[in-house]
């Protein structure tokens, strides 16, 4: 027996999955690269706020590529250690449909912003413990690859043992290192509700290739979404 089924950040994302998990492509700096994820099946883009990143964008190139993209497939705003009403403002700005924390932001944010959270965690970093241990069921646990100073878009990666046990609890998103190669390989290990994708699709940082962002998305025909209590 499994409980009520609690929430996921891309849960308002429409379009056909035929069961499998949910994709997030992450890193979008051009609208041309957002329209080709749209067109791929992703249910989110994600634009990084975070000035440290290769893949940064600025609210007004957020908002240009947000307005070329098809409105089903969900914004997703990345931040990392920004002050809820700066994260406000982007969110009404862009506009954008989810928030992603991925820096050491405190669990009592998790109603700050007026939109579904996807937090980024790291299971061995004892820091992220509050995370683990009482994050809101409407919060969305991200699994990504450690890296403190680039946070995220490593192309390492993540702990797919501890990510499984973690999805079989609540909705969970699998990042870190995900290519066409191995997407396979870590839904049926880790059954997650989602993955994100950035760096396996690229070329270089911030720059999407077709031929790439297709064969993840043709990786994953066939593989089916996990949850709580879905097991294989």
């Amino acid at each position: 027996m499994t409980g009520p089924r609690l929430p996921g950040a891309f849960d308002a994302a429409v379009g056909e999955r035929h069961g499998r998990p949910h994709v997030k492509v992450c890193g979008i700096t051009r609208a041309g690269d957002g329209c080709l994820a749209a067109g791929c099946g992703a249910s989110a883009i994600g634009f990084v706020f975070w000035d440290r990143s290769p893949r940064a964008v600025t609210l007004e190139a957020a908002a240009a590529i947000a307005a070329a993209v098809p409105r089903q497939v969900l914004r997703v705003g990345v931040f990392v250690n920004a002050l809820p009403h700066v994260v406000r403002h982007y969110v009404a700005r862009v506009p954008l449909d989810v928030v992603q924390l991925h820096g050491d932001e405190p669990y009592e944010w998790v109603d700050a912003f007026g939109r579904p959270v996807l937090k980024a965690v790291d299971p061995a970093d004892p820091g992220q413990a509050p995370w683990l241990a009482s994050a809101p069921e409407h919060a969305t646990l991200l699994v990504d690859a450690t890296c403190r100073e680039r946070r995220g878009g490593t192309g390492e990666r993540a702990d797919w043992t501890a990510a499984a046990e973690i999805a079989t609890l609540r909705p969970l998103v699998l990042a870190g290192g995900l290519h066409a190669g191995n997407v396979a390989e870590a839904v049926r290990a880790v059954r997650p509700y989602a993955v994100d994708v950035s760096s396996g699709v690229e070329t270089a940082p911030g720059v999407k290739d077709e031929a790439r962002l297709r064969a993840f998305f043709d990786a994953l025909a066939g593989e089916r979404a996990g949850g709580p209590g879905k097991r294989p």
